[in-house]
């Protein structure tokens, strides 16, 4: 190792083994996660992950960190052991155990079943707590018709693009197109120019996104810790993406653990290495989770 890394090493893996309502949490500073010989510490002490979630309110997202990222959305998986874990962490924590993701909660649910947590969908859009209770904010379908057809005209224009419609907005997904980047970013902002009261742009990971403007991530979790099971504990929340930013801030707000996965500027104070190591992280709390009161 070269001179100077190890004093580096001290510094930047100071967040391992410190202690949080009752917890250890294993993290690292984002500067110097894209090193080697950080990253292998990471994985190499992966027993000193969270033993206990007593406390906890677990906010996680779908997409890049629950399951890996995929060509097109509709090919993720979500392995058997991780929704196990999810269904012993609901269980032992009253059910203050809630999906946080940019999909619609129908397609959470899709591959979570048989398991059904609380959810928020598209960016908050949507919102399920644990009774089952779903509030959804409404806007004007002929608007996002309007820019749903622009959008699918471009798409069909430019082989390897892929169209998503989320009802209440769009995403255009240039993974398979990367070549297009520049030009959906531009076509996205060019159709909200005319909206811009009431729609606004999300880029994510290989994504431009069309939604209801004052929608995100850290409000819906901020509406979650508002009401039972989650009122009282201390917030956790797990994100990848741009779009996790905004849950990040709130985590702080709260006084929360934010985690970012994988590399990639970020608030967040914390970090795991990739979505292995979250599925490792579920099962470690899982196996030790004490039963909730």
């Amino acid at each position: 190792m070269p001179a100077g890394k190890p004093s580096r090493d001290r510094e930047c893996l100071s967040w391992l083994n410190t202690p949080s309502s009752g917890c250890v949490f294993q993290a690292v500073c984002y500067r110097a996660l894209n090193l080697p010989y950080v990253r292998a510490r990471i994985i190499a002490s992966m027993h000193q992950l969270p033993t206990s979630i007593d406390g906890l309110a677990l906010f996680l997202d779908f997409d890049g960190t629950l399951v890996d990222l995929a060509p097109r959305p509709d090919l993720v998986h979500l392995p058997d052991p991780v929704r196990h874990s999810l269904r012993n962490l609901a269980a032992r924590t009253g059910g203050a155990l809630a999906l946080v993701s940019g999909r619609p909660i129908a397609e959470i649910d899709h591959y979570l079943a048989p398991l059904q947590l609380p959810a928020a969908g598209l960016h908050g859009a949507e919102r399920r707590s644990l009774d089952g209770t779903v509030r959804r904010f409404h806007v004007d379908r002929d608007e996002v018709a309007t820019m749903r057809h622009a959008a699918q005209a471009f798409v069909n224009a430019n082989p390897g693009l892929l169209l998503e419609d989320k009802g209440i907005g769009i995403a255009i997904h240039y993974r398979l197109a990367p070549q297009h980047a520049d030009a959906v970013r531009r076509l996205a902002i060019t159709l909200i120019a005319p909206r811009r009261r009431s729609f606004t742009v999300q880029p994510g990971k290989m994504v431009v996104e069309i939604k209801p403007r004052g929608l995100d991530k850290g409000s819906a979790i901020a509406a979650f810790m508002q009401e039972a099971p989650f009122a009282g504990r201390r917030a956790v929340f797990l994100g990848d993406d741009l779009t996790d930013e905004k849950g990040f801030a709130t985590l702080r707000r709260l006084d929360g653990l934010a985690v970012k996965v994988g590399e990639g500027p970020t608030i967040a104070p914390c970090r795991l290495p990739d979505v292995a190591a979250v599925h490792h992280w579920l099962a470690d709390l899982a196996a030790h989770a004490p039963s909730a009161h």
